[in-house]
């Protein structure tokens, strides 16, 4: 199942959720672009989003105002929905309108293959992004190992080339692939000092000893936190 968290409130854009996308609210846009792959539920504090999911023929759940995380109100609503433990649940930001499907399949399969490994607690992706790009503190770096086991994400630019010249980063993108079962024990992790400092949940579960599985994907896509990145988004897209 692919869930979408869908917060209404946002300091930097207002109702993004719900800001048009060649005719179609983002959030209903983002559904659209990726229920072919699983059934597509979104999650959301507000019931405008109810209404306009309706509408649009797309399932939506109702969750907490108070959320302080996607994670916590997508694992509300697999609660609600009364999901089995082994139920494979893929994390689709409400920001993403152009993620391709193919880098949420390929999310999907990683899971999958990884359901009966109670180490690895959350799989994701990332793209290759050049020096440049790294330099941005909105674009989120990991560092791997040779498994691609992510062994840190920063804000800063990891690893640092302190002798030479390294064009080679990893830029994170923040859909994240979890079993109900996993998605259990995230949420029942106490916060990390790690995930305060940087503002990025998944360091809790490296912080408590667990891991976190990626696959590299080739995307043109990025979240849109701006009413700037959506004019930026549209223009690149022809929408």
């Amino acid at each position: 199942m692919i869930i979408i968290p869908a917060r209404i409130g946002s300091s930097r854009f207002p109702n993004k959720v719900l800001a048009d996308i060649g005719g179609v609210p983002m959030v209903i846009r983002t559904a659209m672009t990726v229920q072919d792959i699983d059934t597509v539920v979104i999650a959301t504090d507000s019931q405008e989003v109810i209404d306009i999911a309706a509408s649009h023929d797309i399932e939506a759940v109702m969750t907490s105002t108070s959320h302080q995380s996607g994670t916590d109100r997508i694992f509300e609503a697999a609660q609600k929905l009364k999901l089995d433990e082994n139920e494979i649940i893929i994390n689709v930001q409400g920001d993403e309108p152009f993620i391709e499907s193919e880098v949420v399949q390929a999310i999907y399969d990683l899971t999958k293959k990884n359901a009966e490994n109670k180490n690895i607690l959350m799989n994701s992706c990332y793209k290759s992004i050049t020096n440049p790009e790294a330099d941005d503190p909105n674009i989120v770096k990991v560092v791997t190992d040779a498994n691609d086991i992510a062994l840190y994400f920063s804000r800063a630019k990891v690893p640092f080339p302190r002798d030479h010249h390294f064009d080679n980063y990893k830029g994170h993108l923040g859909i994240y692939g979890f079993s109900v079962r996993s998605l259990a024990t995230f949420c029942a992790l106490s916060p990390a000092p790690l995930e305060d400092i940087e503002k990025l949940e998944q360091l809790r579960a490296l912080y408590h000893g667990y891991e976190v599985a990626m696959t590299e994907v080739e995307t043109e896509s990025f979240g849109i936190d701006t009413p700037e990145d959506l004019e930026r988004a549209l223009k690149h897209h022809r929408l």
